[in-house]
């Protein structure tokens, strides 16, 4: 691209009260004036929808989206499919980007070959004590797609892609474990994705978070598995 690409960040939000603003505020100090930071905003029992509003008073590059209120995957979706950036970022609610994330990620996806790239990240708890120095070893990360449906590598909060991807990527199947594996899995199918071994977030565990570190029941892997395998065989 001869011009500066934009940049977009899709992030869900729901009950997210206790972390948004130092997440947000970590966000939108890389930002330039022509980006954006884009929230879908589920229907929440705390304070999340005005703190977000009152921070894109603050601050235009800050666009809410009202979610469809259907659960993490339809969140996020909403919030991608209102993304009008060149290169799409996802966010979580509750972590904390490290500085230069964005310059670091865009340099590699300025590269024609790259369509994905998928960062390291150190593991906090909720107080940004580090308990993990690589989200990478510990998971054992590495691209593949039959490695990627059985022992998923690719975790949201550490992606981006670039937007001609929307097409392939959306709608989400039903009934799939995470959009941020099938988001992986698509870029591998019909792209190319680059592992950035450089801690980027600080990825913080805590009490509520929305994924798990360790497996999921047997017969949900199994379903979830199937339905990864049917949707990513059809033509998209």
């Amino acid at each position: 691209m001869n011009k500066e690409a934009k940049i977009s960040v899709a992030m869900a939000v729901f009950n997210g009260e206790k972390y948004l603003k130092e997440q947000i505020s970590s966000i939108l100090v890389q930002l330039k004036e022509n980006d954006e930071l884009v929230i879908s905003v589920d229907k929440s029992s705390d304070n999340s929808l005005e703190i977000l509003k009152r921070l894109s008073k603050e601050d235009n590059r800050i666009k809410l989206i009202k979610g469809p209120n259907s659960g993490i995957i339809k969140n996020f979706e909403s919030a991608i499919l209102n993304c009008t950036g060149d290169y799409i970022f996802l966010s979580d609610q509750d972590d904390l980007w490290v500085k230069n994330k964005i310059s670091k990620v865009k340099d590699c996806l300025k590269n024609e070959d790259i369509d994905l790239v998928l960062h390291d990240a150190k593991v906090s708890d909720e107080n940004l004590k580090i308990t993990c120095g690589s989200f990478f070893k510990f998971r054992k990360s590495k691209p593949g797609i039959f490695k990627n449906i059985f022992k998923n590598s690719y975790i949201g909060c550490c992606m981006a892609f670039k937007s001609k991807l929307k097409e392939k990527i959306l709608p989400f199947p039903e009934n799939i474990p995470m959009h941020d594996q099938w988001i992986g899995l698509i870029a591998e199918k019909y792209g190319k994705v680059k592992f950035l071994k450089e801690a980027l977030i600080i990825y913080r565990r805590h009490e509520h978070n929305n994924t798990n570190f360790y497996h999921s029941s047997f017969n949900n892997m199994i379903i979830w598995r199937f339905n990864i395998i049917k949707n990513l065989i059809r033509p998209r």
